[in-house]
């Protein structure tokens, strides 16, 4: 049985909803992004919202506000996606590894531990839509001891007076932490829309601003937006109008601004992401739960407790007692009956770039430790109950096959 990884959901309101963008005669920044940008932060519970074209700039953009630069270190764990890393390298900040929890989550003591005169950030993850322990993030990043530390460089720094908490939340749209959305967790969340994503854009990333007094974050909404869009006074849906030519430079900016053909398909699943998509998600997680819950070899990862909700974007399943290449080969193995798996993520100290900027994955034994044992399995709205099924058995099969 064939079965893809993770296919977009586009159906006939997603064609519709950009249909409507390319007939109106508007394809770049324009209503589609601003009522995305609506939509984003009514969905993570902050007041201004702004949308540019990935994750990584929205990181990079944030960075520059910030005055992140070279000198500068950035917390984050070594288990998540490249970008995390990448993107402090791009503003010439070093990257500060730390390891994390069983649950995938950074290890808030370890974050403690790492704090220095050169800490501006801590950058923490949401892994597979599990939100991190962000209360315990917060005391942290909040106590005597990093306030005592922080150097603040500029006046942004200075209000800070503090590291500033920035939530990679790729995975987690839709996640929560005690009864709230999980970006109100952070001071600054950014939301991937990769094609990937629960909610998607084709390419695309959302900075969510939840910044504390005495920021204005309408004031730095609008910054923002200013340098998404070359540093220029009046973007283009404003030039194009009669009379509205004139425009000035005023800043450094990046051209990092999210179109409206893009924006289309976010906005139409973002309608009923929380009534139908995130739901559908949670259908397969509870689908894998019965079959797996009951294996002694399977570890489930965590999606639900007292206080946090996943947005269910993957499920991270772990097998007990197995070793890296063991794992590898139940891939193989399931691969081959057409049933699409895969691992999440390479922890970063084990990937060329890092290694030869002296990382090393002994520093990080948990984060090895998950990953050796850790198959993601599909989860999207159009995976069936059989093929859900299917995948399952063919699990099963292969952890038998390797033991």
């Amino acid at each position: 049985m064939k079965i893809p990884f993770s296919p977009p959901h586009i159906d006939q309101d997603v064609i519709n909803e950009v249909m409507d963008t390319l007939q109106s005669g508007w394809i770049t920044t324009g209503p589609k992004v601003r009522l995305l940008e609506q939509m984003s932060a009514e969905m993570t519970g902050v007041q201004h919202a702004l949308c540019v074209n990935s994750w990584t700039s929205g990181a990079l953009l944030t960075y520059k506000w910030l005055g992140v630069g070279p000198g500068d270190e950035v917390i984050m764990p070594a288990y998540t996606y490249a970008a995390t890393a990448l993107s402090v390298m791009h503003a010439g900040a070093r990257p500060v590894m730390v390891d994390v929890l069983d649950d995938f989550t950074v290890d808030p003591q370890k974050i403690k531990q790492a704090i220095t005169e050169r800490t501006k950030a801590i950058l923490v993850v949401d892994i597979g839509g599990w939100p991190c322990d962000y209360e315990a993030i917060r005391n942290v990043a909040e106590g005597e001891e990093a306030r005592k530390l922080f150097s603040p460089a500029n006046d942004i720094q200075k209000q800070f007076g503090r590291p500033i908490v920035i939530a990679d939340a790729a995975h987690s749209l839709g996640a929560t932490y005690n009864g709230k959305p999980a970006a109100l967790g952070a001071d600054i969340t950014i939301v991937s829309l990769h094609a990937v994503k629960n909610i998607t854009t084709a390419e695309g990333g959302v900075i969510c601003l939840n910044l504390p007094v005495p920021f204005d974050n309408e004031t730095v909404y609008k910054w923002m937006k200013l340098n998404s869009l070359n540093g220029q006074t009046a973007d283009a849906l404003t030039k194009s109008q009669s009379g509205k030519w004139r425009y000035d430079i005023v800043s450094l900016g990046m051209k990092i601004n999210m179109p409206d053909v893009c924006a289309a398909i976010g906005v139409a699943q973002m309608r009923k992401y929380k009534s139908e998509l995130l739901p559908e998600r949670k259908r397969i997680f509870e689908h894998y739960k019965q079959f797996f819950q009951n294996k002694e070899w399977a570890i489930m990862p965590a999606y639900q407790d007292e206080n946090r909700q996943s947005s269910y974007h993957l499920f991270l399943l772990r097998i007990k007692g197995i070793t890296e290449a063991q794992r590898d080969k139940m891939i193989q193995i399931i691969s081959e009956t057409g049933a699409s798996v895969n691992v999440h993520f390479v922890p970063m100290p084990m990937l060329t770039l890092f290694k030869e900027n002296g990382y090393d994955i002994k520093d990080y034994p948990v984060a090895y430790r998950n990953y050796a044992a850790e198959i993601s399995l599909p989860v999207y709205t159009q995976l069936t109950d059989e093929q859900c099924s299917f995948i399952e058995e063919q699990v099963a099969l292969a952890y038998n096959a390797v033991v």
